[in-house]
């Protein structure tokens, strides 16, 4: 009975051929943008925290908050300075500490000026090796800035083959940093940071030079002993902070962050985004299901003559509203499948775009089958809700006033 249920609903779905195919339109392209949408989610929250994948669980960033969208530190009111740097050196639990400077600056090679960040490696040989680890950062042609290396810069990958200069940038090469000749000493290896691959390193006392810095500092790391301890660690340095500046809790003009509440931070904000986008695509699937109880009732009304047929036959109630409720159950079914299939193609194919585009695989989309599975299953249901009420009202026509009809 049930195959028969299937093979006249499949018959009738047929039969209205290009009528079914838009009538399934709203439902594909919602479960579409359902399916593309988080799946780009995903991608793009991979490729986010892969940002973070160089911070180390025992190291604490100390900055002061910005005024505006900048460097870290060069848009704050106050910045960090030596009598922060010997404060946070003083509390227990911190085993060592290291400054950084980021600052914007203008590039020149081959008479082609370009800006970008610009970053400082410590003079002293073991703060360099702290920072290169934190960072991961390896020399893939020449090598790694030292103690010394006056006059040098060390460059990230995209400088090896980015084509804005007109000409290929190689070990050995001066280039103009804010006006000022240095020698390209080497290129970074590629990493999931995609700032790190356009970075330009110099030697603290280099950049202090370049930039006029004096006491100053854009970031304090803090690597404690125990990274059990790292929290209490973090709220101690915040309320000595807080006291030496004479600040309320709540008001601090700086922040201490661990590496885990950075990443928590940035996975809140792409949750939130991907909730709104999935929102938005949920109402096509609205749409679609609105298309599918419209197009069910109009079947009803063109097939009620076929209804009292099958009535006066022997066809119950229960016969005719099955019937009614594969179709509409179908319909949903099949956008569901072509919407899953679209969508997952839309998200590879956008994936493969910014990748080119960033250079490298920063961006990957995976197959989730539980999503692409959960997808078909809500499309299937949006179809079934759908057809309810019009199933019913089919069911319970009288036999009499369809064969009049």
């Amino acid at each position: 009975m049930l195959k028969d249920y299937f093979s006249l609903a499949f018959g009738n779905l047929r039969h209205r051929g290009l009528r079914s195919w838009l009538t399934i339109l709203g439902i594909f392209i919602g479960i579409a943008a359902v399916v593309a949408l988080i799946s780009m989610g995903a991608g793009l929250k991979e490729a986010v925290t892969g940002q973070f994948g160089a911070l180390s669980v025992d190291r604490l960033t100390i900055q002061n908050k910005q005024t505006g969208f900048a460097p870290p530190g060069s848009a704050v009111v106050e910045k960090l300075n030596e009598d922060d740097l010997r404060i946070i050196e003083g509390i227990n639990g911190v085993d060592k500490v290291v400054t950084r400077l980021i600052r914007v600056g203008s590039l020149e090679y081959n008479g082609v000026k370009g800006f970008g960040y610009a970053a400082d490696i410590p003079d002293d040989p073991e703060d360099a090796e702290f920072v290169y680890d934190s960072l991961k950062f390896k020399a893939k042609e020449g090598r790694l800035l030292k103690q010394g290396d006056n006059g040098m810069v060390l460059l990230g990958n995209n400088f090896m083959t980015t084509p804005d200069f007109g000409r290929e940038m190689r070990v050995g090469k001066r280039v103009k940093i804010n006006g000022k000749d240095f020698e390209v000493i080497g290129f970074l290896e590629k990493t999931s940071n995609f700032q790190m691959n356009s970075i330009v390193l110099l030697l603290t006392s280099d950049l202090e030079d370049l930039m006029d810095i004096e006491n100053e500092y854009d970031m304090i790391i803090a690597q404690v002993e125990d990274k059990d301890e790292i929290e209490d660690v973090s709220k101690e340095i915040e309320r000595k902070l807080r006291n030496d500046r004479k600040e309320k809790i709540g008001e601090e003009s700086f922040t201490v962050e661990t590496p885990l509440e950075a990443i928590s931070s940035v996975n809140t904000i792409l949750n939130i985004i991907n909730l709104i986008v999935i929102g938005i695509a949920m109402i096509s699937l609205f749409v679609g299901g609105v298309g599918i109880a419209n197009t069910m009732y109009t079947s009803v009304l063109e097939r009620t003559r076929e209804i009292g047929v099958m009535k006066a036959i022997g066809a119950q109630n229960k016969d005719v509203l099955m019937i009614f409720l594969i179709e509409s159950g179908m319909l949903g079914l099949v956008g569901g499948i072509v919407g899953a299939l679209i969508g997952l193609g839309a998200a590879m194919g956008i994936s493969a775009l910014a990748n080119q585009a960033l250079g490298g695989n920063l961006f990957l989309v995976t197959i989730s089958y539980p999503l692409l599975i959960g997808s078909v299953s809500f499309a299937f249901v949006v179809g079934v809700v759908s057809g309810i009420l019009p199933a019913i009202q089919a069911s319970k026509l009288n036999v009499v006033d369809a064969l009049r009809s």
